[in-house]
């Protein structure tokens, strides 16, 4: 920093240079033009490190947000448990605004956990809250996080009740920067909070449901208006919404593996009040569900995208060839296929065969997903024409695809492991171990 010191009353001034210790004095004059200049210098200077220091506290929250949340991005190829069924604790102050539970997954233990639904505090005055859920990716089920801003997004269709009956919110609104609630969907004590109104909402069919898209997914789609909302300001979860979340997940009797779909607690008053007396547990599960055995594979019939054979149809992992195409089972569309099992990586087999193996992998992979969105697109379209005969025609027709896709990459798969795997892998099996013998390389 400098510090400026007049010596006479002239056009001329002395400049003295702060350093450690020392006040160094200037050899030479230097006019005011350029101490003005250095001034204006030295402040965008600083205005430059503050942006730069607030853009790395944004970028560091950001990180630990898309850590805590698992953001979009996160396939699981098991749908996720239908929606509990369970009351709306009461509201305990003027100013929080009710966000729903729902199901999230945790990658580590491969399976769903219960996040309680309960009253948040908004970010800011006129914001509210787009709710997550999980949609049908083509061949995987795809988390989309809740955020907040002026709009209620689309958040598929899902009916959470309490304000939420699948499209916009009818819990509450903004009036001249005080949130007002509709007492005829949200449970408030009107002898503390005054700013309220009554709207009585149409009774709308009761679904479980808890995804969109798929196989006995919901078929809702955005309207124009949601899509608009989706283009506004968004803020991610609050802090306490990021703790509530990771309490539930450390939570062992929120597992979806644990509870069959009834959490032990369904919601609470405010984040992260588990042990509060105004949690309030599920009085039952939305449906049935039976977690599969490996707690987030592929392999439940029920829950998955799709009916698919149990575990006793399939063949032995160990004499599959590694990214093996589904099995042989008859199915309608390729998203009710499970999924292609990866190639694993082993230090006894081939490297150059390994590299084949994955790149066959994503050939596949790529060619199913273009498949599959194709079929969703064209099993839309003759869902809106109403037309019966048209619908069967379609359906024969992705029949007939899937079956000649999966025939196809089976023939692919079968070509790959007789004409380049190594050879301890193409012999029969032997009673004696015998000495690794791989191609040459």
């Amino acid at each position: 920093m400098f510090e400026v010191s007049k010596a006479r009353r002239s056009s001329s001034i002395w400049v003295v240079a702060s350093t450690t210790t020392f006040d160094v004095l200037a050899t030479k004059p230097v006019h005011k033009q350029h101490i003005r200049q250095t001034r204006a210098k030295n402040v965008r200077c600083a205005m430059t490190f503050r942006m730069l220091r607030t853009l790395l506290f944004g970028v560091a929250i950001f990180a630990m947000w898309t850590a805590a949340y698992g953001q979009v991005g996160l396939f699981i190829t098991v749908a996720p448990p239908p929606l509990p069924v369970y009351e709306q604790p009461l509201c305990p102050d003027d100013g929080y605004i009710w966000t729903p539970g729902y199901w999230a997954f945790d990658s580590d233990i491969e399976d769903y956990y219960w996040v309680p639904g309960t009253w948040v505090q908004p970010p800011e005055v006129g914001y509210l809250w787009t709710p997550a859920y999980w949609g049908w990716g083509g061949d995987r089920f795809v988390f989309y996080d809740g955020y907040w801003g002026p709009l209620v997004g689309f958040y598929g269709g899902v009916n959470y009740g309490f304000g939420y009956f699948g499209t916009g919110f009818e819990g509450g609104r903004w009036e001249n920067g005080r949130f007002f609630y509709n007492r005829a969907v949200s449970n408030i004590n009107v002898t503390v909070i005054h700013n309220v109104y009554e709207n009585r909402v149409e009774e709308r069919a009761e679904s479980r449901v808890s995804y969109n898209g798929g196989h006995g997914g919901l078929n809702t789609r955005p309207t124009p208006q949601q899509e608009a909302a989706a283009r506004e300001r968004h803020v991610p979860p609050v802090s306490a919404q990021m703790q509530h979340r990771q309490e539930a997940r450390s939570n062992p009797q929120q597992r979806a593996s644990v509870n069959r779909g009834k959490p032990e607690v369904a919601a609470t008053s405010r984040p992260g009040a588990y042990k509060d007396r105004g949690a309030v547990p599920a009085r039952s599960a939305g449906g049935s569900y039976n977690p599969p055995a490996n707690r987030g594979g592929a392999q439940s019939r029920e829950n998955t995208a799709g009916a698919r054979p149990d575990n006793s149809m399939r063949p032995d992992n160990s004499t599959r060839p590694a990214g093996g195409s589904g099995g042989t089972g008859s199915y309608n569309h390729v998203r009710e296929m499970p999924p292609y099992e990866r190639p694993s990586s082993s230090g006894k087999a081939d490297k150059h065969y390994q590299k084949e193996q994955e790149k066959l992998y994503k050939e596949q992979q790529k060619e199913r997903q273009k498949i599959a969105q194709q079929q969703q697109k064209e099993d839309q379209r003759v869902a809106r024409q109403n037309n019966e005969q048209a619908k069967q025609q379609i359906e024969q027709r992705h029949q007939q695809q899937t079956q000649e896709m999966q025939s196809r990459h089976q023939q692919q798969q079968q070509q790959m492991q007789q004409g380049g795997a190594p050879r301890e892998q193409r012999s029969a099996p032997r009673t004696q171990p015998e000495p690794d013998r791989r191609p040459p390389q």
